[in-house]
């Protein structure tokens, strides 16, 4: 897929001709179990790389099964809900068409995108609360040549929020490579970071040219504001 023009972007607050179009969400559902919940940071990794992962799958391109649904996704606004599960509710959603990717210790469950007010039954009555999480310690820096998602630091957003966030910006980060930089990173097993930026950096970063995410403020947050900014290394390179 092309990248997204920004005057039309999928993650803009302003109405658009995106909104005329029947409006779809693609969901996610973590594994939070009460004895053993993941850490944040995993979570929102997690996260983000089964969204590449959902993007990249053959049966998402082409004339693949999820293909069209994909399709009429992304000419949409492009939604994202995290839901949690545990025990029973988590087993009945592996039983559901999507992919499992797994963390550290995260387990998310990607599915193809379904019509705004068409959830399966099994996916509807999921809770979007309760996905506070933590993490145990601070978050490592970055290794190099990691692509990172950098998450505003003046947000105070759910987890559940921010795995849809990263989402978003691994989202824009691919749709921003080209096909041989796709296939690299797919083929390396889609490694990236999910880190808070310094605040003083993030003036700069959100004006660097880097693919930005402007949420469309349907939940937590006002509409408009800056949650992410995609660094992929291949973006700097770029003449």
């Amino acid at each position: 897929m092309s990248p997204t023009p920004t005057s039309d972007s999928p993650f803009r607050s302003e109405p658009t001709a995106r909104d005329e179009a029947p409006q779809f969400v693609l969901p996610l559902v973590v594994r939070i179990e009460k004895a053993d919940p993941p850490a944040r940071t995993d979570a929102l990794e997690t996260a983000a790389r089964a969204v590449l992962v959902m993007l990249s799958d053959e049966r998402s391109v082409g004339d693949g099964e999820w293909a069209q649904v994909m399709r009429d996704w992304q000419d949409a606004r492009i939604r994202k809900v995290v839901r949690r599960a545990r025990g029973a509710e988590w087993r009945r959603a592996e039983g559901l068409a999507g992919i499992t990717v797994t963390g550290k210790a995260a387990e998310v469950r990607v599915f193809p995108p379904v019509p705004l007010d068409g959830w399966p039954k099994d996916l509807a009555k999921l809770q979007v609360s309760g996905t506070d999480l933590d993490d145990p310690e601070p978050p490592v820096e970055a290794a190099p040549g990691v692509p990172v998602l950098w998450l505003n630091p003046e947000l105070d957003m759910s987890a559940g929020k921010a795995m849809a966030q990263a989402g978003h910006g691994a989202q824009l980060a691919w749709w921003e490579l080209s096909d041989e930089e796709r296939a690299s990173w797919h083929d390396a097993g889609f490694p990236l970071a999910v880190r808070d930026a310094e605040p003083g950096r993030w003036p700069e970063l959100t004006t660097s040219g880097l693919p930005l995410v402007r949420d469309a403020g349907f939940t937590e947050i006002a509409p408009g504001s800056c949650t992410v900014v995609a660094d992929h290394p291949a973006l700097h390179r770029r003449g």
